[in-house]
């Protein structure tokens, strides 16, 4: 073993420290990556290339489309679309037993079809969402289970953050990664309801009927979702038959999701302003991570840790299904401990090398997108599995009579749909990979 590959492993295990004791993930890559690449090369040239990374990094065309997002999503979640989509969902399928909870899910993927955000998606429907479940008295660990699960379509169902990180990482293009995750998002959906559906059968008392509602408060409800249907279809639509690529397609979400807040007066000029400050926030704090996540590959790299990975898998003997279940087996552990984006950004690096070189019988632009799929989907689970679980954190937070515990025992079923869904992707990647073909076709 030489030198370099022994610092690199080093360096490995020493983030993995650092992290562990609650170092934020940007600040601990930049550490880890500036140590290691001094140690190999000598602190002069860490210095020179820290002179230009920041630029490099940052003057990247793609990356722009990330502050447009988080700023659509910051909008949108001021502005009462979250209301008006568990309103009109509700109005719909509110009347079946559990059909609250279905609405709940339903509105959690159209509200993340416009945010983009699977945290902003789980704190906004938990405001919404969470008083109808109560005042229908549906089982506690079911309401707050299906808040956090729900969050989770955020982002994986177009625009998403992550996706858009992920397409950078491994040179894919968005608007195919986009077209990609569009089945496996309304995959999750389905599963979920019918994780409900079965659920309430099962347990016939914890998601009770409710009487159904008037046609003149149907219509209305239905009429009051037109807004968010534009928005999706201006957006999204405008990205997948070509007429815009993804950062005007963000400008144009931005400038209807303000319009709409403005014209009905959801948002005043303190909202707008608090929303850019958000935006600002959240945009440095990705923007830091990318940079210490390109530190640390630089150091990798020279250390040959994602090399000698993927040789010792190439040299396992394993078939390539098998090393791809393996890979994602670690990505739900890396999901009980870190955050989706921090997650992506240093597994990613290490991860796409392995899965690049193995034979699936598809070209490698069909392997980038199959993989990111499935690794994002993976990356959702780390939001609802313990000692981490952001969403299940956020919906406790606003549950404060319900103890964690139920509410992670309330995701279980959620989580079971995930594994289910995974599985269906592994076996059937032409789920993945249908409506790119159909649509570049």
């Amino acid at each position: 073993m030489g030198f370099e590959l022994v610092v690199g492993l080093g360096g490995l295990a020493f983030l993995v420290l650092l992290i562990a004791i609650r170092v934020p993930i940007a600040y601990a890559m930049i550490l880890v990556g500036g140590i290691g690449v001094s140690l190999l090369n000598g602190t002069a040239i860490f210095m020179s290339q820290l002179k230009d990374l920041a630029y490099i990094q940052f003057s990247i065309y793609d990356l722009s489309v990330i502050p447009m997002f988080v700023l659509m999503g910051n909008i949108a979640s001021r502005s009462g679309l979250s209301q008006e989509l568990f309103r009109a969902a509700n109005a719909w399928i509110g009347w079946a037993r559990g059909g609250v909870a279905m609405s709940a899910i339903l509105a959690c993927a159209g509200f993340g079809a416009v945010c983009g955000s699977s945290l902003a998606t789980a704190s906004t429907m938990g405001q919404v969402a969470l008083p109808e479940l109560k005042k229908y008295r549906y089982k506690s660990s079911l309401a707050t289970g299906t808040l956090a699960a729900g969050g989770v379509l955020g982002i994986l169902i177009p625009p998403s953050v992550v996706l858009v990180i992920y397409a950078i990482l491994v040179e894919a293009n968005i608007v195919t990664m986009f077209m990609a995750a569009f089945v496996p998002g309304i995959l999750a959906v389905i599963l979920f309801l019918l994780t409900i559906f079965i659920y309430v059968r099962v347990f016939p008392n914890s998601g009770p009927a409710r009487d159904a509602i008037g046609q003149k408060e149907f219509w209305s409800a239905t009429f009051g979702v037109l807004p968010v249907i534009l928005i999706f279809g201006a957006v999204i639509g405008g990205i997948y038959f070509g007429i815009f690529n993804p950062t005007p397609a963000a400008a144009v979400g931005v400038f209807l999701v303000a319009a709409y807040a403005l014209a009905l007066r959801r948002v005043d000029r303190v909202g707008l302003k608090n929303a850019l400050f958000d935006t600002a926030k959240t945009t440095g704090m990705i923007y830091l991570i990318l940079l210490g996540a390109e530190m640390l590959k630089i150091f990798m790299s020279r250390g040959g840790v994602p090399q000698a990975a993927a040789e010792a898998m190439l040299n396992s003997g394993l078939e390539p299904m098998m090393i791809m279940v393996l890979l994602l087996l670690a990505l739900i552990a890396l999901g009980c401990l870190m955050d989706s984006l921090s997650m992506i950004l240093l597994a990613i690096p290490f991860f796409w090398p392995v899965i690049s070189e193995l034979d699936f019988g598809m070209s490698v632009e069909d392997l980038k997108i199959w993989f990111g799929i499935l690794a994002l989907i993976v990356v959702e689970l780390g939001l609802i599995t313990p000692p981490v679980g952001m969403n299940v954190f956020i919906i406790s937070a606003m549950a404060k009579d319900v103890p964690m515990r139920e509410t992670f025992a309330g995701v279980m079923p959620f989580f079971a749909s995930e594994i289910v869904r995974i599985i269906l992707l592994l076996a059937f990647p032409g789920i993945v990979l249908w409506l790119p073909s159909v649509l570049s076709g």
